[in-house]
């Protein structure tokens, strides 16, 4: 059963009103108030009158109540058919140890991993079941909350190991890498770290005297590539392009400008994503941005012409 009465509004102020009664007497206007703010505005005419005549014995004459622990709603089916579909993501370890309490044998579950199909999510996902990954996302996790900085230990993009202190704004998570990253204000070495390369992370001590961090402000970027709205490519590269904040602007019957902008860090995923597309993409500006475009080209090309003449010296 998905509804059940005890979840209506009755029940739920009355609910309200035995809460505050745990905290002290209540009077008859102070019921009244509580009834005006979660319930209907003719609900009075009919809660308060039950409450205080003893048809519905919860409060007595004096305003106290007969409970003696804050009442609470059992969960319904569909919550503990979704508790159970999430509880199988491999990410809820990372806020919850012990899942026995929402494990609910006798649930089927709503959905399960298997009804998800994520057709251009690459392979090398973090590890969520690692118990450093886990331990430093939930230090970094407190560190957001608290506003303390963090001394972070990590691979560079050389495989070297870096120290730095962040202080960290937010975690944000990518589908398509299928990955965790912390973005806040670091050292000179930036301020965006992937989860999977931190070694360890620790709570940094900083003297009164000594400034808290060193403030790098965002390395926003910004690309304007121009498309033909042919075979539904304005549609899909909306899609693709969703979690970026952008703009598009027609210039034509079926041609189209797209500004987009990004993170420094995203630039190379950028330029994959945008070749992606072949031919109806047509990057504008910057001119920076055309040039890491040739680059990737020639780099393909390269390439191509390489293993060609491997297989050609082979035969």
């Amino acid at each position: 059963m998905i509804f059940h009465e005890i979840y209506s509004v009755y029940y739920q102020t009355v609910a309200k009103i035995l809460e505050v009664a745990l905290d002290h007497p209540l009077k008859k206007d102070e019921i009244c108030k509580i009834i005006e703010k979660y319930a209907f505005s003719e609900s009075v005419l009919s809660i308060e009158p039950a409450l205080r005549e003893q048809k519905w014995q919860l409060i007595r004459s004096d305003g106290t109540t007969v409970l003696k622990d804050h009442p609470s709603m059992p969960l319904t089916t569909i919550q503990k058919r979704w508790l159970k579909s999430i509880c199988q993501d491999p990410r809820i370890h990372l806020f919850q140890d012990d899942l026995k309490e929402i494990d609910f044998p006798e649930i089927e579950p709503l959905f399960t991993l298997d009804d998800f199909y994520i057709f251009d999510q690459y392979q090398d996902g973090d590890d969520y079941t690692d118990k450093v990954y886990i331990r430093n996302f939930r230090m970094i996790l407190d560190a957001i909350k608290n506003q303390y900085p963090l001394e972070i230990t990590t691979y560079n993009h050389k495989g070297q190991k870096v120290s730095m202190k962040i202080l960290p704004k937010y975690l944000e998570y990518s589908e398509k890498d299928d990955k965790f990253r912390v973005a806040g204000f670091g050292s000179r070495l930036g301020g965006t770290v992937n989860l999977g390369r931190i070694i360890s992370c620790e709570r940094a001590e900083i003297s009164e005297n000594a400034e808290l961090i060193h403030r790098i402000p965002p390395r926003k970027r910004r690309v304007i590539f121009e498309l033909k709205d042919e075979r539904n490519a304005l549609e899909r590269a909306l899609l693709h392009f969703a979690h970026f904040p952008k703009k598009a602007e027609r210039i034509e019957r079926n041609q189209y400008q797209i500004t987009i902008d990004y993170d420094k860090d995203d630039e190379t995923e950028m330029v994959i994503r945008i070749l992606s597309f072949g031919p109806m993409f047509k990057v504008v500006q910057p001119d920076h941005f055309v040039n890491l475009i040739k680059e990737r080209l020639r780099k393909q090309k390269s390439s191509q012409l390489f293993f060609h003449d491997k297989k050609h010296i082979s035969r």
